[in-house]
């Protein structure tokens, strides 16, 4: 259809990337390589990811950092089910709610390690910026997959 440049603005999706690349039309910008160069940029030290479970138990974030040597560190279980459950809150339209149970956990990551969060789901950025976190404080995953689309496009 005349694209010159492809985009997924879906974390999860990115699992199952391997599957179709050698059917793309075009380049693909991955999500996943341009929100790992921000967290690196921002905090080489390391951050943790916050994702739906389905992105975390794919591993493919925490595959891609290990292969960088950068430190991505993962929720808990009972963290992560707080996580997904923040994301799902948003799906629903339930924003307020959402960015109280997110900062919750997040403070409760911080307590353990003070590093940004990687928000790898299209619904947690939404939730940080409702919440009292500060922005600077979060990679949203969306945000670096636009900018890595328009330094491909420049």
């Amino acid at each position: 259809m005349g694209a010159d440049l492809l985009a997924i603005p879906c974390n999860t999706a990115h699992a199952l990337l391997d599957d179709i690349a050698s059917e793309l039309p075009a380049p693909l910008v991955d999500i996943v390589d341009a929100a790992l160069d921000e967290a690196v940029l921002l905090s080489p030290e390391g951050g943790w990811l916050t994702a739906t479970t389905g992105t975390v138990a794919s591993g493919l974030y925490q595959k891609r950092a290990a292969t960088r040597g950068y430190p991505l560190h993962v929720p808990g279980d009972t963290e992560q089910e707080r996580v997904h459950a923040a994301a799902g809150l948003v799906k629903a339209g339930r924003t307020e709610e959402a960015a109280g149970a997110f900062q919750d956990v997040v403070e409760s990551l911080w307590r353990r390690r003070p590093l940004p969060v990687l928000a790898a789901c299209t619904e947690l950025p939404l939730a940080h910026r409702a919440s009292a976190l500060p922005p600077e404080s979060m990679i949203s995953t969306l945000q670096a997959l636009s900018r890595a689309c328009v330094a491909a496009l420049l």
